[in-house]
């Protein structure tokens, strides 16, 4: 038992290591939290850093909820292996909420999608790519990281069940609670996007840091 506590403190110290902050910090002298949307995360890194540092942070933030995952699914006794995909669900969480309430940077982090998008791919690596496909079709025809963001996640859950047929109920109502949580995270965004105002990013063009981010 008390090694399973170990991987969700460990599940959430590492989502508390906020890639964006550390990375505009030491290589930019920049806070990301300052400029743009002041959100710690992949779209707002672009925007006020570049293309470059922000994949960084957005492949470093997938990979830290692949990684705790994978580190809890470690630390689990043999004799509690038939509550493993509970486990999996609170190790989720745990990284989530250290990535949007971030005990090193004040408790001030990002919206998790990053964060989201390695707990899927080592929870669902099927439906997976079939959500990073729409979000790459939606990203490309409207340019809108959040909308695409946002459909991607509410796909998500649809190709779960009816496609790939998950059969453990707690994935099931976790993969639905997903978009809940990438909606609730981009209010602000759908706000902007219903009224015209939702910035829009291009891949073959110079971020600005001035402009709203995710």
């Amino acid at each position: 038992m008390w090694s399973m506590l170990l991987g969700l403190v460990t599940a959430y110290l590492l989502g508390s290591i906020s890639f964006a902050v550390w990375i505009g910090r030491i290589f930019y002298k920049v806070d990301v939290r300052e400029h743009g949307s002041g959100n710690a995360g992949t779209t707002n890194t672009i925007r006020v850093l570049g293309w470059m540092p922000g994949l960084f942070v957005l492949l470093l933030d997938a990979f830290k909820g692949w990684l705790a995952i994978h580190i809890g699914d470690g630390l689990m006794p043999e004799m509690y292996a038939e509550w493993q995909e509970y486990y999996d669900v609170y190790l989720a969480v745990s990284v989530l909420l250290g990535h949007i309430f971030p005990v090193f940077t004040g408790f001030k982090g990002g919206k998790g999608v990053a964060t989201m998008v390695g707990i899927i791919l080592a929870l669902y690596p099927e439906a997976f790519l079939g959500a990073l496909a729409v979000f790459m079709v939606v990203f490309l025809l409207t340019h809108y990281v959040s909308l695409a963001s946002i459909l991607a996640a509410v796909t998500f859950p649809l190709l779960d069940v009816f496609l790939f047929h998950q059969e453990h109920a707690v994935l099931i109502v976790f993969s639905v609670l997903v978009p809940l949580l990438i909606i609730v995270t981009h209010r602000k965004n759908i706000k902007r996007l219903l009224k015209g105002e939702e910035s829009k990013m291009y891949v073959w063009k110079k971020p600005a840091s001035s402009g709203k981010a995710d």
